[in-house]
């Protein structure tokens, strides 16, 4: 038996029908399994390009992207740049070459963010259960919330998706399934504006054609690892047992036979701490002395550690990213003796990582980040054997002080050889 939700009047019909008999919309959505489905992912349409047509309204019409000039990569391109072949996290260059008629603009994060904190409120007043994945998407669980509201999870969902078009002014596309995976998936098919759905009776033989490189998590790489080893296609890995994965690929093999067979065990869990704090820059002209690299490098130290403080954060493990000429990415990690939320300490371990990689190579990008978070509380404790780390610790923790009180340009840091000295 198949159900249908009306997306315009959101009257949910307990069968097939070609038109809504409440409103006469034909703008509908048909499955079986469409009132018994809880799980949602939400991912905006084209979200950093969206909204600046909302507010540049003479772009309604023109190929938009969005990212940092012609040495960078494309943040987002709008669906009608993308018909000419450009892609996220495509070179700026070769966007460009694909159509060169796009207008381009950088990227106003905060902007984006303030947007992202109106959809959020959305999904919250829907269901506690939201897990955000980055600005412009986030999973919801919204089992048990059909007394609360009076319908069903999918008109729930309908709801919110016509408040943020008719409210915020961009769109967003919904994928409603059983499990986290399968709904990911689903908010990709139907785009933009879209609202596809997987049930449990579908699930294997949906994801029999499909490419291994459509499971997330399978980048370019490892999509080229399992080609090499016969997988092509998800039914491809369902022929195969998970002991048989687990031997050629580790803890990646099991994951892989479960996703394949349409199984993910996964919790939305709201608020995910992070698992990183990073800053990076790409460069306008290629850099490969390392002078010029280290320049670049101690302003970002000094983001990620406001950041670090901000969160109330410390990272164990300080982590150099590089991209080369030929957008080729480089990482580095170094593990700290204790956890630190400080720019100098971030500074010097970074600096040596980056001593051992600027060989005369040109890069174009340099990032700096700390992993491995834990709470500041245990972050940069005195040591009595390293009076100078103590004295630069207490010196960048004054200078905060007097940011925070005056603003940022009242003490400025310059960098000198391994060391970094204030400068009234």
């Amino acid at each position: 038996m198949s159900h249908t939700l009306c997306r315009d009047c959101l009257t949910e019909i307990p069968a097939a029908v070609l038109a809504c008999p409440a409103c006469g919309s034909e703008r509908l959505r048909r499955h079986a399994e469409l009132f018994d489905l809880s799980l949602a992912h939400i991912d905006c349409d084209a979200f950093y390009a969206s909204i600046e047509k909302r507010d540049r309204p003479e772009l309604r019409d023109r190929p938009l992207l969005i990212g940092g000039g012609h040495r960078g990569v494309v943040a987002t391109a709008c669906y009608i740049a993308r018909r000419y072949g450009p892609r996220s996290a495509m070179p700026m260059y070769k966007a460009l070459q694909l159509c060169p008629d796009a207008v381009v603009l950088p990227p106003d994060m905060a902007k984006y963010a303030a947007v992202s904190r109106q959809i959020r409120a959305l999904f919250e007043a829907a269901t506690p259960l939201v897990e955000p994945l980055a600005l412009d998407e986030a999973f919801l669980d919204l089992a048990g919330t059909a007394a609360a509201h009076g319908e069903s999870p999918a008109a729930t969902l309908a709801r919110i998706q016509n408040r943020i078009r008719d409210e915020i002014g961009i769109t967003v596309s919904i994928g409603l399934s059983y499990n986290k995976f399968l709904a990911k998936m689903a908010s990709d098919l139907d785009k933009p504006q879209g609202f596809a759905v997987i049930g449990r009776a579908e699930a294997r033989d949906f994801l029999v054609p499909r490419p291994v490189r459509d499971i997330p998590g399978v980048g370019e790489a490892f999509a080229r690892r399992l080609f090499q080893a016969g997988y092509k296609t998800i039914g491809d890995l369902q022929q195969v047992s998970e002991s048989r994965l687990a031997l050629q690929f580790g803890k990646l093999g099991r994951a892989l036979a479960q996703r394949s067979r349409g199984e993910d065990d996964r919790r939305v869990t709201p608020d995910r701490p992070a698992k990183s704090v990073s800053a990076e820059t790409t460069f306008d002209i290629d850099i490969h002395r390392l002078d010029a690299l280290e320049q670049q490098l101690w302003p970002l130290c000094e983001k990620v550690a406001q950041r670090c403080k901000k969160g109330r954060v410390a990272g164990r493990t300080v982590v150099l990213k590089l991209k080369t000429r030929d957008f080729r990415t480089l990482t580095r990690s170094h593990r700290l003796p204790g956890p630190t939320q400080l720019a100098d300490v971030v500074w010097r371990h970074g600096r040596a990582l980056l001593s051992h990689e600027a060989d005369g190579r040109a890069f174009r990008l340099i990032g700096i980040g700390v992993a491995d978070l834990c709470d500041e509380s245990i972050a940069d404790q005195p040591d009595l054997f390293d009076l100078a780390r103590h004295r630069d610790a207490r010196r960048e923790r004054a200078i905060d002080v007097l940011r925070e009180r005056y603003g940022h340009e009242v003490v400025s840091r310059r960098t000198f050889g391994t060391r970094t000295q204030p400068e009234e």
